[in-house]
């Protein structure tokens, strides 16, 4: 199992990058949007603890800033019906934090509001996972990476929210709305901003 990866970060997009590793092997990872600013620049080292998903039509890697998000993509994926495609999504939308709290306090609403969950999902995640969360911090930590300005991030908030499931015109309409009443920050803000405010419709 490939459990870290460590290397030059040779291209990044919202919810995906490419790390070089120093023996030549380039390996594309795919991330929750929380990573996306705890990362360097281009061509800087990277660092990442990562989870290896081998299904019958190939391999998927993914990327995480630590080893407890980690873990909670794994028991994610314990729950009946949730691939890592859909285990991924939940941590984007919510943040590890939020996740964990939903869960635990068995939060349909909010659960239901993530792309491609529905009551009955969101329902099993809560029956089937609520006692395996007190392993996990429901703490929010601060976020890892400068802000660059909300504005710079308006583009790149759109692609995550259309890569979560959203339709292209409601990402705009929420983004901009995030905009308008967001005080400073960078993309995973104006992100989890736009979320919430899909989630109240």
């Amino acid at each position: 199992m490939i459990s870290r990866l460590q290397g030059t970060l040779v291209a990044k997009e919202v919810d995906r990058i490419e790390v070089m590793t120093s023996g030549g092997v380039g390996y594309e990872l795919l991330i929750p949007i929380g990573v996306l600013e705890s990362l360097p620049r281009v061509g800087e080292a990277v660092a990442l603890h990562t989870a290896l998903v081998v299904k019958e039509d190939g391999w998927q890697l993914f990327g995480f800033a630590s080893a407890e998000d980690r873990a909670l993509f794994f028991t994610l994926r314990g729950a009946s019906g949730v691939g890592p495609a859909l285990a991924l999504g939940l941590i984007s939308a919510l943040g590890s934090a939020r996740l964990v709290r939903a869960i635990r306090g068995r939060d349909l609403t909010t659960l239901s509001g993530v792309p491609r969950v529905g009551k009955k999902t969101a329902e099993r995640l809560c029956v089937e996972l609520a006692d395996k969360m007190k392993e996990f911090s429901a703490e929010t930590s601060a976020p890892a990476g400068g802000g660059t300005g909300l504005e710079a991030g308006a583009g790149d908030a759109v692609r995550a929210l259309v890569a979560l499931g959203y339709n292209q015109p409601d990402a705009e309409k929420a983004v901009h709305q995030a905009l308008d009443g967001a005080k400073a920050g960078g993309t995973a803000d104006v992100i989890r901003a736009a979320l919430a405010v899909l989630q109240k419709r």
